[in-house]
């Protein structure tokens, strides 16, 4: 039985951020680490050098990190970019957020997840609407969706 590929949602922004990376990956770091290989290598026995154990492991993470990229890359799709802004009732604060694909997401920088609790609760909410959803600490919380773009 076949399995159904990833597919990786990211908005605009947060696709041209993976191009970003695996272009800097390919072009910067991996020539700079197959010269720090070449420069271990030259120091002589290769069984106790740990510069060439070190060049080794990292170019073993990078080849990793670009293999995910390119991943990433040939199995994405581009989502709607949408800010919210919730007002938290029982906190009396109001926060704005990205909703952003799951890869992107990084909350204690404003961007949450579609798939977050919060991000499925908001979905078919209009603005002034007030609803309860149970947060990823497992705790009930009432928000009021205050605007939505």
């Amino acid at each position: 039985m076949a399995s159904k590929e990833q597919i990786f949602e990211l908005t605009k922004e947060g696709y041209e951020d993976v191009e970003k990376e695996l272009a800097y990956r390919k072009d910067v770091e991996r020539p700079r680490i197959l010269q720090a290989i070449a420069e271990a290598r030259a120091n002589g026995d290769l069984s106790e050098n740990a510069d060439y154990s070190a060049a080794k492991e990292a170019q073993s993470e990078n080849e990793a990190k670009i293999s995910e990229l390119e991943n990433i890359v040939k199995h994405h799709r581009i989502i709607e970019n949408t800010t919210i802004t919730v007002e938290y009732v029982d906190l009396k604060k109001e926060y704005t957020f990205k909703v952003v694909g799951t890869s992107e997401a990084d909350p204690k920088n404003g961007k949450i997840s579609k798939e977050s609790p919060l991000g499925k609760a908001i979905v078919g909410k209009r603005v002034g609407q007030t609803f309860t959803f149970i947060s990823e600490s497992g705790k009930e919380l009432k928000v009021k969706l205050l605007k939505k773009n």
